[in-house]
């Protein structure tokens, strides 16, 4: 990871300012979420303030302040999903993996079921209107996951 945070930052300017963002996106890929202390190496490396990395973890949704489960799902929640049922398949899917839905907010954008192995938040469109609703598993995409699919999509998953 050193080696490729390396890499990364010799692309950018001086200030490494610009270099956060590709920072964060190697950090999540190899831990799986952004933890405290990574926001410390990235502003060490950086040779800037954590307040400025934390800033830009906190601004976009793709980036998580917790770990997700084994196998984690992102169910789109824009217009053309939320018409076809996306709230629905997220109940559905809290339902079977025992998440409790109601403390999925924007305060906690990411759920995890008392095993562990799951886990749940919104995503924000996944471009694919045409077939709503649609989801992630880990990095798999699914569309035309209606509610009814739901157990169908988590026993592809199970554990």
């Amino acid at each position: 990871m050193e080696a490729l945070a390396d890499e990364r930052i010799a692309h950018y300017p001086v200030s490494k300012l610009s270099a956060v963002l590709p920072l964060l996106h190697i950090v999540q890929h190899h831990f799986g979420f952004i933890s405290k202390e990574s926001i410390t190496w990235v502003a060490e490396k950086l040779e800037i303030e954590k307040i400025k990395v934390l800033s830009v973890v906190t601004f976009y949704p793709a980036f998580r302040q917790s770990a997700p489960g084994k196998f984690h799902y992102r169910v789109c929640r824009t217009l053309s999903c939320a018409m076809a049922g996306s709230h629905e398949l997220m109940d559905k899917i809290c339902e079977i993996t025992n998440i409790d839905r109601s403390k999925l907010s924007h305060h906690h954008p990411i759920v995890v079921s008392p095993c562990g192995n799951y886990s749940v938040e919104f995503a924000e469109c996944l471009a694919s209107c045409g077939s709503a609703p649609a989801c992630l598993v880990n990095d798999d995409f699914h569309d035309n996951v209606g509610p009814e699919k739901a157990q169908a999509l988590i026993d592809q998953y199970s554990v």
